[in-house]
């Protein structure tokens, strides 16, 4: 009777650990990702959640031109600089900021917002502001399946599906 329990609780544990080793191999619909990278002497880190196209039209479909975006999934998007930087020629405050982009097809605003933790832009509130500039967007050739950013020597860089936009950094 002994034999015949432990070999269901052993095989309990055994069925248990292997849902759990699936449920971990399976990636996330918009798995967490870290640019990080040195412009302007500062440096500089891009913390955001990576959704993929799937399939779907992103700019003008699933994410609107003319609307404040989070730049990203789930919790909003963050921006850290370790010193004083320029955007866009325009002072940035060392500091960490959830970071937000209003897309356009030629030109697309990019905006740094004091409140760095916040679920999405639900709550976005453009009096906390620290810095708002506007950049260049465009179409590009090559298809990024999942969002992506980069840091760059000079700026910094968000592409997906087939869009693309950048900012320049200095000190």
């Amino acid at each position: 009777m002994k034999t015949i329990n432990f070999k269901k609780n052993l095989l309990a544990i055994v069925l248990m650990a292997f849902v759990a080793l699936a449920a971990n191999a399976q990636e996330k619909a918009s798995p967490a990702r870290t640019a990080e990278g040195t412009a302007a002497g500062s440096k500089i880190t891009i913390k955001y959640s990576s959704p993929a196209v799937k399939g779907r039209v992103i700019w003008g479909d699933l994410v609107p031109l003319g609307q404040v975006w989070r730049a990203g999934a789930d919790d909003a998007t963050t921006f850290t600089t370790e010193k004083d930087i320029l955007v866009e020629g325009k002072k940035l405050p060392a500091g960490t900021y959830s970071f937000f982009i209003i897309p356009g097809e030629t030109e697309s605003t990019f905006i740094f917002n004091k409140v760095a933790k916040q679920w999405g832009a639900y709550n976005y509130d453009a009096k906390e502001d620290a810095l708002r500039v506007n950049v260049p967007s465009q179409q590009t050739a090559t298809m990024e399946e999942r969002l992506v950013y980069e840091v760059k020597p000079d700026g910094f860089e968000v592409r997906w599906e087939y869009g693309k936009a950048s900012a320049k950094i200095g000190s």
